[in-house]
């Protein structure tokens, strides 16, 4: 348990985080999801929408971060190739 009003307020710091966090990161997740119901309909010009929509959103949760910056960066590189392997 916190004794320092510092360690009591970097708790309730904590505990705001994790929820801000938590919604940034279902935010993402959703923006994502988006790009790969567009590739699994083998729609290439929704898909190039949506993923241009994801796109500033993954990297702002990078700036937050929310992820890490070569996450993102992979998950973005495999998402463009799938969207380019569409015919």
């Amino acid at each position: 348990m916190a004794n320092h009003a510092s360690a009591k307020k970097r708790i309730r710091r904590n505990t705001r985080m994790e929820i801000i966090n938590k919604i940034r990161k279902n935010r993402v997740r959703s923006f994502i999801k988006k790009v790969e119901i567009a590739i699994d309909k083998a729609d290439k010009t929704s898909a190039n929408e949506a993923f241009k929509k994801a796109q500033p959103e993954m990297h702002k949760s990078v700036t937050k971060g929310v992820f890490k910056k070569n996450t993102m960066s992979r998950k973005l590189s495999r998402l463009s190739s799938r969207i380019k392997n569409l015919a």
